[in-house]
């Protein structure tokens, strides 16, 4: 095998506008966002679940695979699709047979789950999502219906002494509080009944007609619902699973101009494996993601922060690089711009799902671990005015951006920018809060003096505090009626 297998992902590494100091290199969505199709769901258990995992707020996605090992986009290489570029091979074959074969070489040693769950709730996560399976197929898990899993007898890393590293992962997360999700890519590009080596593929779909060969995908459809019953049975109380690989779906939730015309039925009876799960899993909150209808309980914009707030529940999924999972050398985000990004989604009613990943040994970087711990710092302090919240306008303004709790608290955050040496000397609040008002900086518990103005108040920041403060992710200023 190559000492590294080198991708250039177009469409991985996302190259995106600078748009505020707030979003950093994260798209604002301007488009429409398409939440005039969800529907949310009757169940009681799930909508109670849903508005638990709408006060979280902050959570992390673990990617974690082949790709971890060879430190490459995760498993695109394998997609023969025009926008993906191999360096250092001349064919297809080598690189994916050498793709695959990196099974020999992963074992992540050094994984210390219960550290990981620590971090991460000392980073002010409440909830965890861990990969199960990308789309290359190869299982994190003990699966029963495929040996291309790290549990293999003839691997290295099965005789470790927790090999199953998913099992692993959930349970100290658990133990830590954190809520727990699984991650699981409906496509399978090592599965027989996917692509089949009767044909070579030839794009991320199925290689083959699945109407000529409807045994073939009945296959692949039971050895789907196989893999997704035993995750929801196996392993401990679930409260997500997070579904990916939005092209697996029916044709019929396609719309003329998403390329419907010729499109195959790829139909995995998601009504089946929804109420399996959740016989299972009560109150299991289920994101097909990107297919709309009752199997998305959530819509998951991916790199976008959305402009404004929508009526339904949201999560935006961002990468603390450029990547999902480890890569060699790559730029990772700082504190202050996790906190400023967290706080932009929160003030439009969503959840930050923050994307980070550990490399083939089951290490986490270091830049990676400091940031995390910069935005637990904060959040130690801020958090009452993130955790729990709910938008409310005019939501941002310029640097000042809000959030409420009930009828009678409402939360300025101002977000310092890089520049920006002392914060300003007054802070204008809009709100609508009758009677005397108690304005509180949440960095030190002190008290504020205020005046009220056309739609609010105006804040003075003590002379004293505004270099100071400066340096921070974010200003918190609580405005609470008596």
């Amino acid at each position: 095998m190559k000492n590294r297998i080198k991708l250039v992902l177009a469409a991985c590494c996302f190259a995106t506008t600078t748009l505020s100091h707030a979003q950093g290199d994260i798209m604002v969505e301007n488009e429409k966002t398409p939440y005039d199709t969800y529907i949310a769901p009757k169940d009681k258990e799930v909508k109670e679940n849903l508005s638990k995992w709408q006060d979280y707020k902050f959570g992390v996605l673990i990617h974690m695979g082949l790709y971890s090992q060879l430190g490459i986009c995760e498993s695109w290489g394998l997609a023969p699709e025009d926008w993906v570029t191999r360096n250092g091979y001349d064919d297809y074959d080598s690189f994916a047979s050498d793709y695959r074969g990196a099974r020999f070489s992963l074992n992540p040693t050094n994984l210390d789950s219960e550290k990981w769950a620590k971090m991460f709730k000392n980073a002010g996560a409440k909830y965890l999502i861990f990969t199960s399976k990308h789309h290359d197929g190869f299982c994190m898990y003990d699966s029963k219906f495929t040996d291309f899993k790290i549990t293999n007898p003839n691997l290295p890393s099965s005789k470790n002494k927790n090999p199953d590293v998913l099992k692993n992962v959930l349970d100290a997360s658990r133990k830590e509080g954190l809520s727990v999700g699984i991650y699981f890519s409906k496509p399978d590009w090592t599965s027989q009944d996917f692509w089949w080596k009767y044909y070579p593929p030839k794009d991320r779909n199925p290689n083959y007609d699945i109407k000529a060969y409807p045994e073939k995908w009945q296959s692949f459809v039971k050895y789907t619902q196989n893999q997704l019953d035993e995750l929801t049975s196996n392993y401990g109380k679930v409260d997500i699973l997070w579904l990916d690989g939005g092209w697996v779906r029916p044709v019929s939730t396609v719309k003329e101009n998403e390329g419907k015309k010729g499109r195959q039925n790829l139909d995995i009876n998601m009504k089946l494996i929804a109420e399996t799960a959740r016989k299972k899993q009560p109150g299991l909150i289920v994101v097909d993601r990107w297919v709309p209808g009752e199997y998305e309980d959530y819509l998951t914009p991916e790199r976008k922060v959305l402009e404004k707030p929508i009526p339904v529940p949201w999560e935006s999924c961002v990468t603390l690089g450029n990547d999902w999972g480890w890569v060699p050398n790559d730029k990772y985000k700082s504190g202050t711009e996790v906190i400023q990004l967290l706080t932009g989604i929160v003030a439009k009613g969503g959840n930050l799902l923050l994307g980070v990943g550990p490399d083939g040994k089951g290490d986490f970087e270091p830049k990676i671990q400091q940031t995390l711990a910069e935005v637990g710092k904060w959040l130690d302090i801020n958090g009452e005015a993130i955790y729990a919240t709910r938008p409310i306008a005019p939501y941002s303004e310029g640097n000042l951006y809000y959030t409420s709790k009930g009828e009678k608290t409402v939360f300025g955050i101002y977000l310092p920018t890089a520049t920006e040496k002392e914060i300003p000397s007054q802070i204008v609040i809009k709100n609508n809060l009758k009677g005397k008002l108690n304005v509180t900086l949440l960095a030190n518990k002190q008290k504020l003096s205020y005046k009220s103005v056309n739609g609010g108040i105006s804040v003075t920041i003590p002379n004293s505090l505004k270099a100071e403060l400066a340096k921070q992710g974010g200003v918190s200023i609580k405005v609470s009626a008596q």
